[in-house]
């Protein structure tokens, strides 16, 4: 009796492609759409009308003639302070900040010192506008507490002076949120140096000077001058604080946009408010792109 093969059954159905785990629905983009509203209609339109406008006649029609406007004296001593008093309260922010942050890191991470400066800076990072204006106008200002205190005990002038309502005294207003800033956003770059690059500087020889100016340093560097540069466009950016505290002239942009808007005596110079505006947009679109960067450069080891 010989074997006979064995019938074959129906073909196998072919493998199922594996998935790749990306999804084409638009059901978790949904959640998206108030944040894209909300930046469409408080930054793209105002964007897009200021640049627009720059280059808008006050009767209409395309003109070159507010762009023009920049280059005098006025527009450039504006933004020439502007960038003084951005760099100065950056600098000095950036430099007191990353001394506080390193501080800050080298305590427990569960301990209340910690723990109550992180969240001090988080708060004073976004103490500004009248409130802050009104703060050091009642501690420094005209018959403030520390003015009248200074008069008592040392003989000063009772009245105070007029230097909290200049430049110094924006210097100084600047940077009082500027330092709590630099602790939240340079306090992860610290965080991030692992003890074991120490360790291993320690055991090929390596002084403490020598961790920090070969080892620490060049691996901050990048994280600490994109934070500066945060720090500068949070101050060239900034306007209610110098607004309160400044109530006449403009020495800064912001200002000379305010003016230019509200001024009773020079009417119809919006469109050069918006040359203005237009200003401050490149010169801090071109400070967050280098910041950009420079973060994207910190990313490779944090």
């Amino acid at each position: 009796m010989s074997e006979t093969a064995p019938l074959a059954g129906p073909a196998p159905a072919p493998a199922a492609p594996p998935r790749t785990g990306r999804s084409f629905g638009i059901g978790p983009s949904v959640g998206l759409l108030p944040f894209l509203a909300f930046v469409g209609i408080f930054l793209i339109v105002p964007t897009v009308t200021v640049c627009i406008g720059a280059f808008q006649a006050d009767e209409g029609g395309f003109t070159l003639e507010k762009i023009r406007l920049l280059g005098e004296e006025t527009p450039l001593k504006a933004l020439r302070q502007s960038l003084v008093l951005s760099f100065t309260s950056a600098v000095v922010g950036a430099v007191l900040g990353a001394l506080l942050a390193y501080l800050v890191v080298t305590a427990p991470p569960t301990s209340i010192v910690r723990r109550t400066v992180t969240a001090v800076c988080g708060v004073l990072a976004q103490f500004g506008g009248v409130t802050l204006a009104f703060a050091w106008m009642a501690t420094l200002g005209f018959g403030g507490l520390l003015t009248d205190l200074l008069a008592t005990y040392v003989g000063g002038d009772p009245n105070g002076s007029s230097w909290l309502y200049e430049m110094p005294g924006l210097v100084l207003v600047y940077t009082y949120f500027q330092i709590p800033l630099m602790v939240i956003v340079f306090l992860p770059a610290l965080e991030g140096l692992r003890p074991q690059w120490r360790e291993a500087a320690v055991n090929l020889g390596a002084t403490t000077w020598q961790y920090w100016t070969q080892v620490a340093f060049p691996l901050l560097r990048p994280a600490f001058l994109g934070s500066a540069l945060l720090l500068f466009a949070n101050a060239f950016a900034a306007y209610a604080t110098a607004a309160a505290l400044v109530s006449q002239g403009a020495p800064i942009t912001p200002l000379l946009i305010r003016n230019s808007l509200t001024s009773e005596i020079v009417l119809g110079q919006a469109n050069f408010a918006y040359a203005l505006a237009l200003e401050m947009i490149v010169v801090v679109a071109l400070v967050m792109g280098l910041y950009a960067w420079l973060l994207k450069r910190t990313s490779r080891w944090l």
